[in-house]
């Protein structure tokens, strides 16, 4: 039994009032309500509750009421008119309409934008893989393709007033356009934090997408292998230079884009490679860190297990803070979230959820809530900066997850992110 439930005590629906919170035992589809745990704000809430048939199922909790349940047979009694019976049943009927209308809207206005996301992601993804697959052999005409999406980009990142990042769906053919496109991602949302021009975020994104291009000229026993001979390190990092060699033989790059590619694995404390340099430019600072960001959570890294989101950013803050500008990795924290999407949480209802977006708040992100009666399609996917009664106590492993609970939440191995812009 969970904490939540152990704290629980059956009620009768006669027993509400305005101040109780209550936890409805039943399916998220039996009911109008956004969630099953919430505080009973008015006496219409009552009044939907009390029509739902719920003895049995309702229950209230102590610790987060702000008055105590009703004296058991308080509802008071039916209309004896017929007439305001008829009304009072209509105006019940139109008030469930407008919970569950409201419950709809909401979340479909997180699920509009997601999908926004998505579709421009495989439009984009479309678009890297077959240019990043040409690049050594028709240098030019695939970097035309890389910088017409990097001003696309840049443009629709600019001119936004608020872009946010959405974790995608499962994917398949997972090539080397979902780092490409993960790290071009984080950049320009960081970019466009750190006050970056439109010119600079182009500069940016054609870095980002290119940035491992020449990783191409690298045999695959030597990427794929975490324990590599000095002789195999060497030639590894080669790809850097191969990198910077497609982008210059392109001439589409500029001198500045070529410079971020070049500078990629360098720190700004000197421990990077493959110069040691420590006056990095701004884009290469920002490409360098989350190039690491997106390696560390990723499964294609042979050197190390993939880690959390939000293990990858304290593993950068606590263990690698040294190599980074430290106000940037602040903004990259607070741009990510406490909570980065693809983490597997637990509410303070208990419940369990998946964070899809770190929305509009560091602390309260928008998450895919585990509802087993209904399908990931139709699940309710919440902006807690928007449910003041729900926020996250804790990160779950998603290896400790009972096999149904994993199955259902589906956390991708391999995390894919993109933006949408949202209107003022």
């Amino acid at each position: 039994m969970t904490s939540t439930q152990a704290d629980a005590i059956p009620i009768d629906p006669s027993q509400l009032q305005p101040g109780v919170y209550v936890w409805l035992d039943m399916k998220w589809m039996d009911h109008p309500f956004l969630t099953n745990r919430f505080m009973v704000s008015k006496d219409a809430d009552v009044a939907v509750i009390q029509s739902l048939g719920a003895e049995g199922h309702l229950y209230y909790l102590p610790a987060k009421s702000t008055v105590e349940p009703l004296p058991l047979g308080s509802m008071l009694p039916a209309a004896d008119d017929t007439n305001e019976a008829q009304q009072l049943q209509l105006a019940l009927e139109l008030e469930r309409q407008r919970l569950a209308m409201a419950r709809r809207d909401r979340i479909r206005q997180v699920k509009d934008a997601a999908a926004r996301a998505d579709r421009a992601w495989e439009s984009a993804a479309s678009a890297t893989r077959e240019a990043l697959g040409t690049l050594a052999r028709s240098p030019r005409m695939a970097a035309k393709h890389l910088e017409n999406l990097s001003k696309e980009t840049a443009a629709a990142i600019s001119s936004g007033p608020q872009a946010l990042l959405h974790l995608l769906g499962p994917k398949e053919d997972q090539g080397p356009q979902f780092h490409a496109l993960n790290v071009m991602t984080l950049c320009m949302l960081l970019g466009k934090k750190l006050g970056l021009s439109e010119q600079e975020l182009t500069d940016l994104s054609m870095a980002a997408l290119a940035h491992d291009a020449g990783k191409a000229a690298i045999p695959l026993s030597i990427l794929k292998n975490g324990q590599r001979k000095k002789h195999e390190e060497d030639h590894y990092r080669l790809h850097v230079k191969h990198s910077v060699e497609l982008a210059r033989e392109s001439g589409v790059f500029t001198r500045k884009a070529i410079e971020m590619i070049e500078q990629h694995h360098e720190a700004v404390d000197g421990s990077g490679w493959p110069k040691h340099i420590t006056d990095m430019s701004v884009g290469s600072r920002i490409l360098a860190m989350c190039n690491r960001y997106d390696r560390l959570c990723s499964p294609e890294s042979p050197d190390h297990t993939p880690l959390m989101p939000s293990e990858a950013l304290a593993h950068m803050l606590r263990q690698e803070g040294s190599k980074y500008d430290a106000q940037m990795l602040a903004t990259l924290i607070k741009l990510l979230g406490v909570y980065p999407p693809g983490t597997v949480v637990r509410l303070n209802d208990n419940s369990l959820a998946l964070v899809v977006s770190p929305g509009q708040s560091i602390q309260r992100p928008q998450v895919l809530l585990y509802a087993p009666d209904v399908g990931e399609v139709d699940a309710p996917l919440l902006d807690l900066a928007r449910s003041p009664d729900l926020s996250v106590v804790e990160t779950i492993r998603p290896v400790t997850l009972p096999p149904e609970v994993l199955q259902w939440l589906n956390p991708q191995k391999r995390l894919a992110c993109f933006f949408s812009v949202e209107e003022a």
